[in-house]
């Protein structure tokens, strides 16, 4: 099968190429995947899972990408829950191959139905930003109607799915971003924006929660804004600052069927819509994953037509 391989750690995105793979054997409990489309984060050159095992080992050439859509071809012994023929979504184990491929095996409880109305594109661009958004802010961040958001990076592939589930929540949301993000952030539910280069974040005040996918100075000028009782919430590692009298909590995003089902439900009726940048086929992926210019929402590699 054809996929895109990575070998070294030190050339991230630039070092992967297109090349032919064994395709995967379903193992206990697996599924194996025909790819449809599937997406990538680029701080994935970055984990250590994409280069080594869980015991530290290399794995290299590894497969990147953990967001997929596709349809099941076959399935591992004691697999249930699913069955050949049927279309899913969802996101694969870190330490493992993963879906910047043709095929990929992944754990059965890692998948979700994918309706028969939700293109491929649209399936692959919703686990990693969906969950992360969904289990940040009710999961972590208990968030509540009422409440104040205060959503980093709010034109992004996360940021955009944090506005809008925390508006149909009930929550008022504050957008961060550059000045060139203002209009996105308030197309996708935002109700204020601060350019993070311009204006004063200072500016807006006591809020709730504190939804960081910065870090840096950015979550350290944000944790004293966070009233009491109030949570921070970041995906960037172990936060450099913490609110005075609140919490700070990272976490890591993990696949829930459940979630992913509750997540495709809200773009089946329309109340969320994705962040989709660029789509580019499998044989473009190399220079699709490596832009010139900034990324302008997800991008997504359509395996098959």
């Amino acid at each position: 099968m054809k996929a895109i391989v990575v070998t070294d750690q030190a050339a991230g995105t630039a070092g992967m190429t297109l090349t032919e793979r064994p395709e995967p054997e379903p193992a206990i409990n697996d599924a194996v995947v025909q790819i449809h489309a599937s997406g990538f984060v680029p701080t994935e050159m970055e984990w250590p899972s994409t280069w080594t095992d869980r015991l530290k080992r290399d794995r290299t050439p590894s497969i990147p990408g953990h967001e997929l859509a596709g349809v099941v071809t076959a399935l591992g012994y004691g697999t249930a829950g699913l069955s050949v023929g049927q279309r899913v979504f969802g996101l694969t184990d870190w330490h493992r191959d993963g879906t910047l491929a043709e095929y990929a095996a992944v754990e059965a409880r890692n998948l979700a139905p994918l309706p028969g109305d939700v293109d491929f594109t649209v399936g692959a661009s919703l686990p990693i930003s969906g969950l992360t958004a969904w289990q940040g802010l009710f999961e972590h961040g208990h968030l509540q109607a009422g409440q104040s958001v205060l959503a980093h990076g709010a034109a992004g592939a996360v940021g955009t799915m944090v506005t809008q589930l925390a508006r149909e929540a009930g929550a008022y949301v504050i957008g961060t971003g550059r000045a060139a993000d203002r209009q996105k952030a308030l197309d996708f539910g935002a109700m204020e924006f601060v350019d993070l280069d311009n204006d004063t974040l200072e500016d807006v005040g006591e809020v709730d929660l504190v939804f960081d996918v910065i870090g840096g100075d950015t979550q350290k000028r944000s944790a004293p804004l966070i009233r009491a009782g109030g949570i921070l919430v970041t995906v960037v590692g172990p936060p450099e600052a913490r609110p005075t009298h609140g919490q700070a909590i990272d976490f890591v995003v993990e696949s829930d069927r459940a979630q992913l089902g509750e997540i495709v439900q809200r773009v089946r009726d329309g109340r969320l819509r994705t962040n989709i940048g660029n789509v580019a086929t499998l044989d473009d992926a190399v220079t699709a994953l490596n832009p010139t210019e900034r990324r302008q929402g997800k991008t997504i590699i359509r395996v098959r037509p």
